[in-house]
């Protein structure tokens, strides 16, 4: 169960075929990690901005664009031997400030409908934290956790299609609120996931 991903290894490596062109050419121009990882906020932003206009397909877009952002940057470290433990951080921490203002930008266009949908980017926000939060407790107690079933790469996926599916006529941005609603109940089984993971670790080392 921990081991199940929605993101099989097939469509992941498929798509890191379709950015691995761009991936060389950054690598040959000598273009630095953080230069990717401050253009994946910038696409966050537009994305949000993006969506607060109600332009839910060039949100979902955009979306996406910050995923490849937040692939690349990591990549492009290790293939120019620039990996540190605190670019890791900065990686990390503007990841998490990228995926904020994504779901701000969603709030902010639901402004006028009911709670509920507030509620639920709340509790999206909150599971998306507390899987980063876990992985982070996890290696500070000397345990790799990488596992559960909806990621930083499910989530982005989920809230580039709920924006482009989002479009479709007459549907009254279903698609988006749908995909709101599987990334707040998944993020938060994801972290029950990774605490009954950690658990079971710690007692393999104390047995």
């Amino acid at each position: 169960m921990g081991e199940f991903k929605l993101l099989n290894q097939k469509i992941v490596n498929g798509f890191l075929g379709l950015i691995e062109p761009v991936e060389k050419f950054l690598v040959a121009q000598k273009v630095h990690p953080h230069l990717i990882t401050a253009a994946g906020l910038i696409f966050s932003i537009v994305a949000a901005y993006l969506f607060t206009e109600g332009s839910f397909l060039l949100g979902g877009i955009f979306v996406i664009l910050t995923g490849v952002c937040d692939i690349l940057d990591g990549r492009l470290a290790r293939a120019t031997n620039k990996t540190s433990k605190y670019g890791a951080l900065i990686d990390s921490t503007i990841d998490r400030y990228s995926e904020v203002i994504i779901f701000l930008g969603i709030a902010t266009y639901f402004r006028s409908e009911n709670s509920y949908v507030h509620a639920l980017i709340i509790l999206a926000i909150a599971g998306s934290f507390l899987v980063s939060y876990t992985r982070a407790r996890a290696e500070g107690l000397g345990i790799d956790c990488k596992i559960g079933i909806l990621q930083r790469p499910e989530r982005m996926t989920f809230l580039a299609a709920g924006g482009i599916l989002g479009e479709i006529p007459y549907t009254d941005h279903f698609m988006m609120i749908f995909f709101l609603w599987v990334i707040a109940i998944l993020a938060n089984v994801t972290v029950i996931q990774r605490i009954l993971y950690i658990r079971n670790q710690l007692r393999s080392q104390q047995a």
